[in-house]
């Protein structure tokens, strides 16, 4: 029925449009423009894909303007011959489709000549250099430029300056290491072993972590039971320098490929088009210590994908460019793309974050070790050691003044070393040299005074790290709890005050809003707390609390102390202000176990305080006597009222 029906439609239209030559004749140059833009040849086997050349050969005007418009748009779906009311309308499409394929055509034309031309360029660049490499043959690529230009590279490589003060007072071997005598004995024993393990080092910063981790490396290696030879490499790097580049085009950790064309291999490569493998410090540290500082900064990606390496101990290589096959690839490439590069190394990580922000896998595979703070009579120590290293004479004070300003070793070196700048300064006056300057054989030896410290610490605007100190006698409201921050312990100041409620049974109480939601909820237990110790109602009364400082309590840690600081406002018990707490503080009135006891145990001391009082849960967290620091564990808070109200202990002079 169907093939009956588009008959009798070609009837119809020959009758009614069989005498028009003008689409004819438009239809026929349609079929010209064609031709001559894809070659007669193109047309026909374009036609005979698209079942087309029947159309064309039609004597049917509808059917060769179906044919035509198949071979324009290169679509065989259409099949029915356009109606009478249609033909103009499907020939001024196929009108538009054909002048854009014109233009195609043209545009590519240029591209093509552009090429040829570029084709050209390059040719008669790669003829240039045919050219240089003959001169090179005969007379070298050197002249009297490029000689004067080596000349005075060697000049510059000949002209020293004196090694820095820091390099010249870091500690030579681990003995020379103060205040990290039990983190030196466990890394050294996860290091310098017949099987050597991954170490995570945490702890504050300028305390020696990664002198430590150096120095550990070549104990090692003079160890006959250990894997690591004499030349076995330290590769150090910061993971906040460290990022991942999701293009893959540079990863300086575990390695990158230059491809010939976006990145440019070397130019040898690049005309092959041969991909270039760079090796990454995982390979530079094959067979040594990978150390990286600032591990808890490194990217989460590239902390995964460096796990990877940990497990296989090989970095492998891939690029779309690379032909195994292609006789002109070196043998060395084909093999980094085959077997990968080798990446055995023990990695070392430091960093001064919560382990909690580690990435697990990687802490999983890691064994970790702990780092203390340095406390003042250590700093002290360290300062008398590098003005001997120095060679410079100190005032009576000098030590115990820089101990007061910075609790990490290297800020105190490098006070020191600023200090002696001004001793020299203000000894030797400036004036003009006799002589060609030279390197000093030995520095001269001058005494650093008070003064010159006072100059580094104003210029510095450098403040005391402990503010507050430890006084005798006792207060009403008052108490000091013990936080921790990147392993560096403070004291927290806390005070509180009660007066009858303006309205009865409506007290209220006032909080810092800045210390942190946590901390209110310490308030709010505590004042439960004490109302089912002491009996006195908090409800009765307008309580306000404060943090000193206005400091940010991240952490439910202060339970303790908020509760003394407004039992002692509520029943008005004096209490000694040489004694600093610390405990979670539950409703029930327990003290739970807090985080970071070491380090707030050296913030106590730090401040002078005569006693400690920590959760009974904590008691094996400390791990040796605090010297000067009386350590009372507790379970709850009846204890630390007893323990508060007993009298201080007389000490003989």
């Amino acid at each position: 029925m169907a093939q009956g029906a588009d008959q009798a439609y070609v009837a119809r239209f020959r009758r009614k449009y069989g005498g028009d030559d003008g689409l004819r004749r438009q239809v026929a140059a349609l079929y010209d423009i064609l031709s001559n833009t894809i070659g007669a040849d193109k047309m026909v086997l374009r036609a005979g894909k698209l079942n087309a050349l029947k159309l064309m050969r039609s004597p049917l005007l509808p059917e060769r303007v179906l044919a035509l418009f198949r071979l324009v748009f290169e679509d065989p779906t259409p099949d029915r011959v356009p109606p009478p009311a249609n033909i103009r309308g499907v020939i001024a499409e196929i009108e538009d489709g054909l002048a854009d394929l014109v233009a195609q055509r043209s545009v590519e034309e240029k591209i093509e000549t552009r090429v040829n031309v570029k084709m050209a360029e390059r040719h008669q660049e790669y003829l240039k250099d045919l050219k240089l490499e003959a001169i090179r043959e005969d007379g070298g690529p050197e002249t009297p430029s490029t000689q004067k230009k080596l000349a005075d590279l060697e000049a510059l490589d000949r002209r020293r300056l004196a090694a820095s003060a820091l390099q010249l007072l870091r500690p030579g071997k681990l003995a020379d290491v103060v205040g990290q005598e039990p983190a030196i004995r466990s890394l050294l024993a996860k290091i310098s072993s017949p099987f050597p393990q991954h170490v995570i080092l945490y702890g504050p910063p300028g305390v020696g972590k990664t002198t430590v981790a150096r120095l550990a490396l070549e104990v090692a290696k003079r160890r006959n039971y250990t894997p690591f030879t004499e030349d076995a490499p330290f590769v150090e790097a910061s993971g906040a320098t460290l990022r991942w580049d999701p293009r893959e085009t540079t990863n300086p950790l575990l390695g990158s490929v230059h491809d010939p064309i976006y990145q440019g291999s070397r130019r040898e490569f690049a005309e092959g088009g041969i991909p270039e493998p760079k090796l990454g410090l995982v390979s530079k540290a094959h067979g040594g210590v990978l150390f990286i500082d600032e591990l808890g900064e490194m990217d989460a990606t590239l902390q995964s994908k460096l796990l990877k390496v940990l497990e296989d101990k090989r970095f492998v290589f891939e690029s779309s460019y690379f032909d195994d096959a292609d006789p002109s690839v070196p043998a060395y490439i084909k093999k980094l793309f085959r077997d990968g590069a080798p990446a055995d190394f023990v990695l070392i990580g430091a960093t001064t974050r919560e382990p909690e922000e580690i990435d697990a896998a990687i802490r999983s595979r890691c064994a970790e070790v702990y780092f203390d703070p340095l406390s003042e009579p250590q700093i002290r120590e360290i300062v008398t050691g590098a003005a001997k290293r120095l060679g410079a004479r100190l005032a009576r004070r000098i030590p115990d003044l820089i101990s007061s300003y910075t609790i990490e070793g290297r800020k105190a070196v490098q006070i020191l070393a600023d200090a002696f700048g001004h001793a020299l300064e203000r000894e030797r006056p400036t004036s003009a040299k006799s002589k060609p300057a030279k390197i000093l054989a030995k520095p001269p030896a001058p005494t650093i005074i008070e003064d010159d410290i006072v100059q580094v610490v104003q210029a510095g605007r450098l403040v005391q790290h402990t503010p507050v100190h430890a006084r005798r006698g006792r207060e009403v409201g008052k108490t000091f709890g013990l936080g921790v921050s990147h392993y560096i312990g403070s004291l927290i100041e806390i005070e509180a005050v009660a007066f009858p409620a303006a309205e009865r049974r409506k007290g209220t109480i006032r909080f810092n809003e800045t210390a942190g939601s946590m901390a209110k909820d310490s308030v709010f237990n505590a004042s439960s707390v004490v109302r089912a110790i002491s009996g006195v109602d908090p409800i009765d009364f307008d309580l306000h609390v404060n943090v000193v400082g206005g400091g940010n309590i991240d952490g439910p840690s202060a339970g303790l102390a908020i509760f003394l600081a407004l039992y002692s406002a509520l029943t008005k018990t004096p209490l000694p202000q040489d004694v600093a707490v610390t405990g979670e503080l539950s409703i029930s009135g327990k003290v739970r176990a807090v985080g970071g006891i070491v380090e707030k145990l050296h913030a106590a001391r730090q401040a002078g305080m005569r006693l400690a009082l920590i959760p009974k849960e904590n008691e094996r967290d400390v791990r040796a006597a605090v010297s000067s620091l009386e350590i009372v564990p507790i379970s709850n808070v009846a204890e630390a009222i007893a323990t508060l109200k007993r009298p201080r202990k007389k000490t003989s002079r």
